[in-house]
Parts: C-alpha cells; structure tokens; sequence
C-alpha cells in the first residue's frame, strides 16, 4: 500500500490490536490523544493474541498458555464478527468500549463485560453468542486481518502493529510503541513526531529496553 493521505486528506494510522492486550490499550488511547492535534486517521484493524500463539504453546509459561485458552479467543471474536457483520466503523468505539471495561475498570474478559461493551456500542446483544462459538463463523477473516498486520512486522512481535506512511509513501510498520501510562497532551505529540521521525529512515528496526513497569492504566 503506498498512501501518505486519506481520502480525507488526513495522514493515514493503521492500528491492529487484541482487545485484551494492555498494552495495545494504552498505545490506542495515545495515538486518539495524538488525533486532538495532528491531522490523523487511524483505521481500526483486528490480531489475534491467540492466534499468534498457537504454533509455540509449548514455548510459553502455564499461566499465560492458560490465559490464551480461557480469556483471549472470546472478545477477538465478537470484535470480529461485528466487524464482519456491521462493517469497520464499529471497530474503534466497540473497541473503545471493550478496553474501558477490561483495562480501566478492571471487568477483565468477561461475558458481562463484553455485553455490556455491545451495548454501549449500539450494536446487537446476541453478537455475544460468537464469544463461544468455538467453530467460528468469521475464523477465515480474523486470520487474514491478523495475518496483514503480522506480515508487516514479522512474527516476533505482539500487539499492537502500528503502520503509518514512510518518506516515499509506502508504509512503515513498528510493533508497538510500548509505553505506560498512556502518555498524554505534548508527550503524547512527541512520541507521534518522533514515531515518524523514525518511520523516515531507511532500514531502521528497533530501540528497546527492559519493562520495569507494568500496565497503569490511572490517567485513563
């Protein structure tokens, strides 16, 4: 894809994200934060932790394999199926509504928290129903969504998948940023400014350091 402006005129912010995944929480409420001043469009886009981790269960700790089990396939795939069945405008506010209740209040996955999230949205009750549905209906489309943020990045990566446009218009993509809390007003334009300050440099692939924190989610 090679796109430096929306039909809109706005420059284009492709974000894929797990509705569970904290970190992809607060680094959606950051780039929102960034929209109040710089002309940006972000479009919603849907990976799966679950999906991205079912070929190295073996690899991962009990409490996480256990995790991706019972908690992570139900919110993917109610996102996904509104998605599919109301189109990609609901993605933001559904998602908006899923990661207030899971992160924020701390509801966590739960089918309360996810019904009260469709409500919220505007959208079907009986969406919940796809929560369990273990032969899913939609599996087809959250792969090949999943799959088109991974492919950017690679596979050793998590959530989220940030894309925006290079120096030549062709997209850069980035896992992350990771950063807590959610920065906010200036802080969150200087890590925008600096986000494409490195998507302009040809060949550029990682800064990293070691997490001291955990997820705060207190200026949300």
């Amino acid at each position: 894809m090679s796109e430096t402006a929306t039909a809109s005129g706005k420059t284009p912010v492709d974000f894929w994200f797990d509705p569970l995944c904290p970190w992809a929480w607060m680094a959606s409420r950051w780039v929102l934060e960034v929209g109040k001043v710089r002309d940006i469009e972000v479009r919603w886009h849907i990976m799966s932790l679950a999906v991205l981790n079912e070929d190295r269960l073996d690899q991962l700790p009990e409490d996480y394999r256990e995790m991706l089990a019972t908690q992570a396939w139900k919110p993917v795939r109610v996102v996904t199926a509104a998605w599919q069945k109301h189109g990609a405008d609901v993605l933001g506010p559904l998602y908006t509504a899923l990661g207030t209740r899971f992160h924020n209040q701390d509801e966590g996955p739960t089918l309360e928290a996810i019904a009260a999230a469709l409500e919220e949205a505007g959208l079907p009750a009986d969406l919940i129903d796809y929560a369990e549905q273990e032969d899913f209906e939609f599996d087809a489309q959250l792969r090949a969504s999943h799959k088109e943020g991974i492919e950017k990045v690679g596979q050793e990566v998590g959530t989220p998948v940030i894309a925006v446009p290079g120096p030549d218009g062709e997209q850069v993509a980035f896992f992350g940023p990771v950063v807590t809390p959610a920065p906010m007003g200036e802080d969150a334009v200087r890590l925008w400014d600096g986000t494409l300050a490195v998507a302009s440099v040809p060949g550029f692939y990682e800064i990293k350091r070691t997490r001291t924190k955990g997820p705060d989610f207190s200026n949300l």
